[in-house]
């Protein structure tokens, strides 16, 4: 393979699985700017790690991890671990219309989001990759690391604390919440 080649390849990946790392940075560090530099860091790292690839997962799950990694690193400098941003809320869009029922779904929202912000990170994780970014269970045990077992127990158990953090007067929240992940 030429340098143009090889330029040519990565620049495909990079247009391919942009909008995926993005997304999860956002998710996991709740700030725009810092998910669009650990992107940018996440990219280097595969550009740099390229070669190495060896076709054990699909370049996704394989970049994912990448992203994962450095997200990580990124937060053991800091010692700071933010998940879920606001801007989840604005993504929601109302189904009916009506502002009421709009308001009352935002408010339960802000509760899940609270009670997720109080996982553990490898539940969290486990949230993201499997409830918001709707991945399989084979390709968030591939980003993971973990074996698919791990990742349905885990789901299960970060569903079960959430319901148990928003206690029973949250019931609703946590079913809308359900039915969004699922």
């Amino acid at each position: 393979m030429t340098l143009n080649e090889g330029q040519y390849q990565l620049e495909e990946l990079y247009e391919k699985f942009f909008h995926d790392v993005y997304q999860y940075l956002l998710y996991f560090t709740n700030n725009s700017s810092e998910a669009e530099d650990l992107t940018q860091d996440t990219f280097m790292r595969v550009f740099k790690s390229y070669q190495s690839f060896k076709n054990r997962s699909s370049m996704k799950t394989w970049i994912i991890s990448i992203a994962k990694r450095t997200a990580i690193d990124h937060y053991r400098k800091k010692k700071l671990i933010s998940l879920l941003p606001d801007v989840l809320l604005n993504i929601r869009k109302s189904e009916d219309g009506l502002p009421e029922e709009e308001m009352e779904k935002n408010e339960e929202w802000e509760m899940v989001q609270a009670a997720l912000s109080k996982l553990k990170p490898d539940y969290r994780n486990v949230v993201i990759l499997r409830g918001l970014r709707e991945y399989s269970v084979k390709e968030t045990a591939e980003i993971l690391d973990w074996k698919p077992s791990k990742v349905k127990v885990d789901y299960h158990r970060a569903l079960n604390l959430l319901k148990k953090s928003l206690g029973n007067s949250s019931e609703k929240a946590v079913q809308v919440y359900e039915r969004k992940i699922q």
